[in-house]
């Protein structure tokens, strides 16, 4: 699933693709991906143009004309492009809009698990998963004395915790290792746990590592590429995400792979030790 720097990515470049391009008609085909009645979201967008391109979490936010907004999440598999109205359409091309330039916006979708819903401009804070997001990564949104008060609500372990997007918004299964073997936790330590060094320390990564992996362009594992159909950089840059068997890079001992909370988590028995008095409790 694309995290927050592969979404970022992908608004960056579409910034530069659709801006101030106008609807001369929608194409959906297939009506699952938009929440809501697929042929009113069709005809509702014919004549608006594209003003910006907002990113919350992991949510795109498509600004239209006469104040509407598209919010869409990309979810496991969603890709947008943009070609010639010309070029034929490929087997998982499931909404196109069609721009009077003769080019089309195109959104792709294996799996077809991706959402897009229309709503009115302003009213972001009424949609599901949008209304309960937590802050930005950013210094400027997100604080160690907020950070601490949401770990301390939660008994469960961190990896799960930081998952969670009302604790902070965009983390994905892979940053979510990487920053906690930058921090040095285990992934199974209790949020509620965390010392004041630990969650600082935590803190400083997420912010440091989510921008450095916006500015590489994001990580390819699977299928993500950008709004230019370009794969990331950050793979290679990964210390603990999929480096199940090899060294670790601090301390040499062997990275493992287990699973918490249903995910597949990477991690360093060495670097990232469970407290004492958790063994017992994982």
């Amino acid at each position: 699933m694309p995290e927050l720097p592969e979404v970022e990515t992908v608004r960056q470049g579409l910034r530069g693709l659709i801006l101030n391009k106008t609807i001369t008609n929608v194409e959906v085909r297939w009506g699952k991906i938009i929440n809501g009645d697929s042929a009113q979201f069709a005809n509702d967008l014919v004549g608006l143009t594209f003003q910006e391109i907002n990113r919350r979490g992991k949510y795109l936010l498509f600004r239209l004309s006469d104040e509407l907004t598209i919010v869409s999440h990309l979810r496991m598999e969603g890709k947008y492009r943009v070609t010639p109205q010309a070029q034929e359409v490929t087997k998982h091309t499931h909404v196109i809009f069609n721009f009077t330039d003769g080019t089309a916006l195109r959104y792709l979708d294996t799996r077809k698990f991706g959402r897009m819903t229309l709503i009115k401009t302003g009213t972001e804070d009424q949609v599901g998963g949008l209304k309960t997001l937590g802050p930005e990564p950013t210094a400027t949104d997100f604080t160690v004395a907020d950070f601490t008060r949401r770990l301390h609500k939660h008994k469960k372990a961190i990896k799960p915790t930081l998952l969670d997007q009302k604790v902070v918004a965009g983390l994905g299964n892979i940053y979510a290792d990487e920053v906690l073997w930058l921090s040095q936790i285990h992934p199974l330590q209790p949020a509620n746990t965390l010392t004041g060094t630990q969650i600082q320390a935590l803190h400083d990564n997420i912010i440091a590592e989510l921008a450095k992996a916006i500015k590489a362009k994001g990580t390819t594992i699977r299928s993500y590429t950008d709004a230019y159909g370009a794969t990331g950089g950050f793979q290679l840059s990964l210390h603990a995400y999929g480096r199940e068997g090899e060294p670790c890079e601090r301390c040499g001992v062997t990275i493992e792979k287990i699973k918490v909370a249903q995910r597949g988590t990477h991690f360093c028995p060495h670097c990232q030790v469970l407290p004492e008095s958790q063994v017992s409790a994982s």
